[in-house]
């Protein structure tokens, strides 16, 4: 089965998530240069801190702590050095820590040394100069997964709609070199079933047939900001989790219908990518 994250520092949000089955507490604590590359764009910023890796850690019993920390950078009057930033969020109870937008195998040679085998790393693969690059980074030893950023990734080709990398190859070319090194992957996020732009059991069985392991439940699997009651959100989230899970027992059973998946996959992105180029065209005029 998928592994499940979700992003939150609520420790109250953490246990209804690991009740419902989610696996990881996905606690995000990137914000440099984050703001300026997604400005104008409806995507979460969290600017999480290491209180609450320590909170969320200690709210949780069997479901993993998956820390994002800033790019690799020097310490600044605003904020510490990447060392001490992963020395902080080892300190409080990280099982994983993820790397995002790198750019070059020194970065993350960086990264895996400032880490040192404390906790699994992660890397979050999202900028072309990372994609052209990755035969030589993975020849870096201490890469436990890797993680690929649709968003960021597409907004760095230029592309109006994320999942034009599933559609593209972008996304298969990229799990058939971390599966032959024998690093486990996932790829970007999805809505609760039936959701999303992209509805998102297209998204699950494309995972399926590219034999990623993991996927990040989006802000609008459940958005805590706008749905205040605790007893709502519990349910949300065990039907919501339950669904997934359903359809991925019959991917299982029916592996047969990967191929056609994939064939409307690409005709539905194909059809939202001109709707958004469209409604672009008619903004700019």
């Amino acid at each position: 089965m998928l592994k499940l994250m979700y992003i939150t520092n609520r420790p109250e949000i953490a246990q209804i998530a690991e009740s419902a089955g989610v696996d990881r507490i996905f606690v995000d604590m990137e914000y440099i240069g984050k703001g300026e590359r997604q400005r104008g764009l409806d995507t979460v910023k969290s600017h999480h801190t290491v209180r609450d890796v320590a909170a969320i850690k200690a709210a949780v019993e069997k479901a993993e702590v998956l820390v994002r920390v800033n790019p690799i950078h020097e310490a600044t009057p605003d904020y510490p050095s990447s060392r001490d930033e992963i020395d902080a969020t080892v300190a409080a109870g990280a099982d994983i820590i993820m790397l995002p937008f790198f750019k070059t195998r020194e970065e993350v040679q960086t990264f895996l040394e400032l880490v040192g085998g404390r906790t699994r790393t992660m890397l979050l693969l999202e900028t072309p100069e990372a994609v052209e690059r990755i035969d030589e980074i993975l020849t870096l030893p201490g890469i436990d997964e890797v993680h690929i950023g649709l968003n960021d990734l597409s907004l760095g080709y230029g592309l109006p709609f994320m999942f034009q990398l599933l559609a593209d190859g972008t996304v298969e070319e990229l799990c058939f070199k971390l599966h032959r090194k024998g690093i486990a992957y996932g790829f970007g996020g999805i809505a609760s079933l039936g959701n999303g732009m992209l509805p998102s059991q297209f998204i699950i069985r494309e995972h399926y047939r590219l034999g990623s392991g993991c996927v990040i439940l989006s802000r609008s699997f459940c958005d805590v900001t706008k749905v205040r009651h605790i007893g709502i959100i519990n349910a949300m989230f065990l039907k919501g989790v339950r669904e997934i899970r359903d359809l991925e027992a019959d991917c299982e059973r029916h592996a047969a219908f990967f191929r056609d998946n994939h064939e409307e996959l690409c005709a539905q992105v194909a059809l939202i990518t001109e709707k958004l180029k469209a409604l672009k065209a008619e903004a700019a005029k």
